[in-house]
């Protein structure tokens, strides 16, 4: 009986380090994704049309700052989206190390005629996980388009999950979050944000993904000299 134990103990340890050397990989392709888009982006800008920092000027902000500004405007947009692209695909490595037949799926819009399917970020049995690193939107429509995806996935025979990592901050944006919330349960889903999505993520596959991505935080923030 020891044995087994010490076998089963032994085995999942080694299941959590396979996990970390993959998000380890993971972070490592999109942090050069990230630096080489950047590096060309701003090479790019050196020969862009700076016209419009007169009216920079006119506002009282310098030359400088708003090429300061232009820049990172630009190195933002990249990291927007390299970051959400790597949480997610770091909970979906999650999910496949844990439930092997766990995938992608793109189902029919059986609400209306645009668009034409809707793609679900990972498919674990019959749940439907919406993946997102954080949703800081305050557009209206966003709810109606989220109210028809959520229609098509329970008709296709799924339950409607969404993990959101990060909540938004802005009021307009929580009080769609807050909607959002509301059709999510009134279809029978689960809606998990902040803390929850982190406990959701680990209590159902047995990773502590935050606790995982802090320790790769700390290790780069050591290596940076900080």
């Amino acid at each position: 009986m020891l044995i087994s134990l010490i076998y089963v103990g032994c085995e999942e340890k080694d299941t959590i380090m396979a996990i970390e050397d993959e998000i380890r990989a993971l972070a490592a392709k999109y942090a050069s994704k990230l630096k080489a888009n950047v590096h060309a982006r701003v090479f790019e800008m050196k020969a862009d049309d700076t016209s419009h920092y007169l009216i920079y000027r006119v506002l009282g902000v310098t030359d400088q700052e708003g090429e300061l500004i232009d820049i990172y405007q630009n190195k933002g947009r990249f990291l927007y989206k390299y970051a959400g692209s790597f949480l997610e695909e770091a909970a979906k490595l999650c999910y496949k190390r844990k439930f092997p037949d766990s995938h992608s799926l793109r189902i029919p819009n059986t609400e209306g005629s645009r668009p034409k399917t809707f793609e679900i970020d990972c498919v674990v049995g019959t749940d439907a996980l919406e993946i997102k690193w954080k949703d800081a939107t305050t557009d209206g429509d966003h709810i109606t388009k989220e109210h028809t995806r959520l229609k098509a996935v329970k008709n296709a025979g799924y339950q409607p999950i969404r993990v959101m990592f990060y909540y938004p901050n802005r009021d307009q944006a929580i009080r769609i979050q807050k909607t959002l919330q509301t059709l999510y349960e009134g279809l029978g889903g689960k809606y998990y944000s902040a803390d929850t999505a982190w406990e959701y993520i680990e209590i159902t596959t047995g990773v502590d993904l935050k606790a995982i991505l802090e320790e790769l935080a700390a290790e780069n923030t050591r290596a940076n000299g900080h």
